[in-house]
């Protein structure tokens, strides 16, 4: 591979794995605080995404304006999705609550095949003009586009980092990640600060699915089910409940994707493949991930 194939290829690797990190993040927060596997998380990206395209082609938004509202959106159906399907499961086994969030991710997609249709819709159109330019790095040939994604996933993954570390909600949210009954005790709202974690996460997932729309410019309902996916296997991989293990895993399963594809194109057709063979080893060898808390068993 020679140094510009490989240049592109980082930039791009780099860029994929910022979108699992985001996506893996809500995955991650919602597990930490409530040990359940949200499945409906990937289709609330694909959510953010039609709500940006909608934004500017029905609704005749600026694009920027339309993005904003967009993550207000998605933020708003992720507080809804744990109201309606899983705060009444609160006291439930969490078998139930896991049925719950699996129907609730046939639900929206079967809803997106019935309000915007089955058949795929290009977001290039709506994707601004100085986004598509091309610029010379090295001899690499690099989207403004990949600049822009790589720049608003570092930024928005600060963000986040600032609001669980240096915020009073960040705390209440460590905190019943920790021990809700004796948060509770403390005075905190417990449904709140659950309510608000669901809707910070998929303020990430539609921000995330609107920077993947632009760089894999088609939408449909299903768009969600394999970034999803991935994006859950990276939070694995990077140790389930932790943050930074949820970010660090998904820039290494980015990485892996490019780099394997980029030094094997015969493989490009496999690349899926090479993520659920992660997910199986680190089961094998490491089930708490990279970053995961070592688990004690009693006997």
């Amino acid at each position: 591979m020679s140094g510009t194939i490989f240049l592109q290829n980082l930039f791009n690797g780099l860029t994929l794995g910022g979108l699992y990190a985001l996506i893996a993040i809500g995955y991650t927060m919602v597990y930490g605080i409530l040990r359940l596997i949200n499945f409906a998380h990937g289709d609330v990206l694909m959510i953010g995404a039609y709500l940006a395209f909608y934004g500017v082609t029905l609704m005749s938004m600026p694009w920027y304006i339309s993005v904003v509202v967009a993550i207000l959106g998605s933020a708003g159906l992720g507080f809804l999705i744990d109201r309606v399907a899983y705060k009444p499961l609160r006291e439930s086994p969490r078998i139930s609550a896991l049925i719950t969030a699996i129907g609730m991710s046939f639900f929206l997609e079967s809803f997106a095949v019935v309000v915007f249709g089955g058949i795929p819709k290009s977001f290039l159109s709506i994707t601004p003009r100085f986004l598509k330019k091309v610029v010379v790095v090295f001899g690499a040939r690099i989207q403004v586009l990949t600049f822009f994604a790589l720049a608003t996933t570092v930024a928005l993954l600060a963000l986040l980092l600032w609001i669980v570390y240096k915020t009073k909600i960040g705390m209440a949210m460590r905190a019943i990640a920790t021990d809700i009954p004796t948060t509770a005790l403390m005075g905190a709202n417990i449904d709140n600060i659950i309510g608000f974690t669901f809707a910070l996460g998929s303020a990430l997932a539609g921000a995330g699915g609107i920077i993947w729309a632009m760089r894999y410019p088609q939408i449909n309902p299903y768009m969600g089910f394999m970034p999803g996916l991935k994006a859950f296997i990276a939070a694995v991989f990077g140790g389930i409940g932790s943050i930074q293990g949820a970010m660090l895993g998904g820039f290494i399963l980015g990485m892996m994707e490019i780099m394997i594809v980029g030094f094997f194109p015969q493989l490009a057709g496999y690349r899926d493949v090479f993520a659920f063979v992660i997910l199986i080893l680190i089961l094998m060898f490491k089930p708490t991930g990279i970053m995961g808390k070592k688990l004690t068993v009693k006997v």
